[in-house]
């Protein structure tokens, strides 16, 4: 079992993830990622446009809240009140949140390539390490139903996924310390 993310002398991280911990985050991150990659589709993205030999613009063809609940968590409405404002916000700015989390999960796959074992990353892969896991213990939350804060399930069921949701929870935690 890991003890957590621990800061290098050069800024960067390091984290012993045994087998299981990489297989789970490599599992969960790349589910994230499938679900990003299906909803850029499904929302018409302008990223095509580079394979035609053009700039993406970086806009969403999706105006509304996205229909998966774990869509709708991780892209919610800028504006909660104004439907139209909401729908132009989500317009100009979803396809390129959803870039800069597509980026993320890959550089915590391409880092887990190295595991199990000892995991070294640089301070700009720790904060995309930051990124990932945060996408995914809120896509895990709102699939298990976690509406507040921190949660302590102590159940011993190793196949309790609330328990993955605590282990994410510790992994983030002392993420944060050792970048700040």
């Amino acid at each position: 079992m890991t003890y957590g993310f621990r800061r290098t002398r050069d800024g960067g991280v390091r984290v012993r993830l045994d087998d299981n911990e990489v297989q789970v985050v490599r599992s969960l991150v790349g589910q994230i990622l499938e679900l990003l990659e299906a909803d850029a589709k499904e929302a018409g993205d302008d990223s095509g446009a580079a394979e035609i030999g053009m700039p993406s613009l970086g806009i969403s063809g999706r105006t509304a809240t996205p229909d998966d609940p774990v869509l709708a968590r991780l892209f919610p409405d800028a504006y909660g009140d104004d439907a139209e404002a909401a729908g132009d916000f989500r317009r100009y700015t979803e396809s390129g949140l959803r870039d800069g989390k597509r980026a993320a999960a890959a550089t915590v796959l391409t880092g887990l390539d190295a595991g199990p074992g000892l995991i070294e990353l640089t301070a700009e892969e720790a904060q995309a390490w930051l990124r990932a896991l945060n996408d995914v213990r809120l896509a895990l939350a709102t699939r298990l139903g976690l509406t507040d804060g921190f949660h302590l399930f102590g159940s011993m069921d190793p196949t309790d996924p609330r328990n993955v949701y605590d282990w994410l929870t510790f992994l983030q935690e002392t993420l944060v310390r050792a970048v700040r």
